[in-house]
């Protein structure tokens, strides 16, 4: 008997999903458990693998088309079944709520506004170029009546034996007549440039299709706050040269640092790990970061679990995993769920200072900036230092302003006091 496989739900956010390779083709054997198909979903890319064993009777999404999650995927059967008659049970299955919403709206009163129908959607598997060559001049020269260009005598036999176009000299003239001086003045080029507008377009990811509808869910739902801090990084900067010189047996990094500060400061301030969730607020007893990791097309963020419990080195080498398999799209659902806290670091790309958006279902994220070099005042005395930006995004609706604030404090003295907050067992 023939059995539907329909598009599968690969993450808790996914809504469709693109096929991204077919391991199969109609007619081929397949057994349950071997590699069918590869799906593209709004984090990763990940192996579908057969239910079922029998022959791949049908292909209902072909290579690089986009199908909602529960549409048929494909179906496997015995050989010489009746694809069309299931298909068309299918079809006559599918409930009909989408049909009558369609024909209430026809009976409404007409309004002014006409209605139009929306387009089919388009399945688009490669970039889509559109150029255009619309002719843009810089700067238009005068002319007379007659059509020529307006210079005086002197200037036009000058131009002749410099061998200069006068349509590219900008006249200083009476009403942008070309004299003796413009041509003395020429340095060449084309003051009346003339070029090509164009541009291309590429269809949007499923990855980015979620991160645009849940980041523009965050900043519209959430009022969101921030607060930013400014860290001494003296202390810190000399604590990981220590430890790389003579403890960690991989190298850490101040992001290493950053994340274990913020889960020691996480179980001081409960409240900040936290999730609003609209008839109840959550306060999480256990401490998972997610770690904002940056691929091409666009953001990550695979998750740091127990973050508190960890060493250094550990975290260190998780993080460095998660940065590896998110650009090669190999990180599973389970890497990339149940945050508690989220942290995004732009430092290393230059960027002093900026804000985040809230990462669902965290109420805040902490955006670190990089580490600048810059005169401090210390004992009264003007000095060279070291110092670092972090701003904190916070739901209005869960972190109050003060509690932000106690949170930031307890962050800014672990990182300007290492010791504090790390002992051996930490490294």
């Amino acid at each position: 008997m023939a059995e539907i496989v329909r598009m599968p739900k690969l993450s808790d956010t996914m809504v469709e999903g693109v096929v991204a390779e077919w391991h199969k083709n109609v007619g081929e054997a397949v057994s349950s458990g071997e590699l069918l198909a590869e799906i593209e979903t709004d984090k990763a890319t990940m192996e579908f693998e057969s239910f079922y064993d029998g022959v791949l009777l049908h292909i209902g999404v072909e290579k690089g088309a986009t199908a909602p999650v529960n549409d048929i995927l494909a179906i496997i059967g015995e050989k010489g079944e009746d694809v069309k008659k299931i298909l068309a049970d299918e079809e006559k299955n599918t409930p009909k709520e989408e049909a009558k919403e369609d024909t209430a709206i026809e009976t409404k009163p007409v309004q002014d506004t006409p209605q139009v129908p929306s387009p089919e959607p388009v399945k688009v598997e490669q970039p889509i170029v559109v150029k255009t060559e619309k002719v843009v001049q810089a700067a238009s020269i005068p002319v007379s009546e007659n059509g020529k260009i307006k210079a005086s005598p002197l200037a036009k036999r000058l131009a002749e034996e410099r061998g200069i176009n006068l349509s590219f000299v900008q006249g200083t003239g009476e009403g942008g007549r070309i004299i003796k001086r413009d041509i003395d003045n020429y340095q060449g080029g084309t003051a009346a440039f003339t070029g090509v507008e164009s541009y291309h377009e590429e269809p949007v990811s499923q990855m980015r299709k979620v991160i645009a509808q849940r980041l523009g869910e965050s900043k519209f739902s959430a009022p969101h706050f921030y607060l930013t801090i400014e860290v001494d990084m003296e202390n810190a900067i000399a604590a990981r040269t220590s430890i790389n010189a003579s403890i960690a047996p991989n190298k850490i990094s101040f992001n290493d640092l950053v994340v274990k500060a913020v889960a020691a400061s996480l179980k001081k301030h409960p409240k900040v790990n936290s999730s609003w969730l609209g008839d109840r607020i959550r306060y999480n007893d256990h401490v998972h970061i997610g770690v904002a990791v940056a691929v091409d097309e666009g953001l990550l963020v695979p998750v740091v679990r127990f973050a508190d419990g960890k060493s250094l080195t550990q975290i260190g080498a998780e993080v460095k995993d998660y940065a590896v398999r998110a650009k090669n799209k190999k990180l599973q659902p389970e890497d990339w769920e149940g945050n508690t806290f989220t942290i995004s670091n732009l430092g290393m790309f230059g960027i002093e200072e900026f804000t985040a958006i809230i990462n669902p279902p965290d109420a805040c994220i902490l955006a670190v900036g990089g580490i600048v070099e810059k005169p401090v005042v210390k004992n009264g005395q003007i000095v060279p230092g070291n110092t670092m930006k972090v701003t904190l995004s916070c739901d209005h609706r869960v972190v109050d302003g003060v509690v932000g604030s106690a949170f930031l404090n307890t962050f800014k003295d672990f990182v300007e006091n290492p010791v504090v907050f790390l002992g051996a067992q930490n490294i």
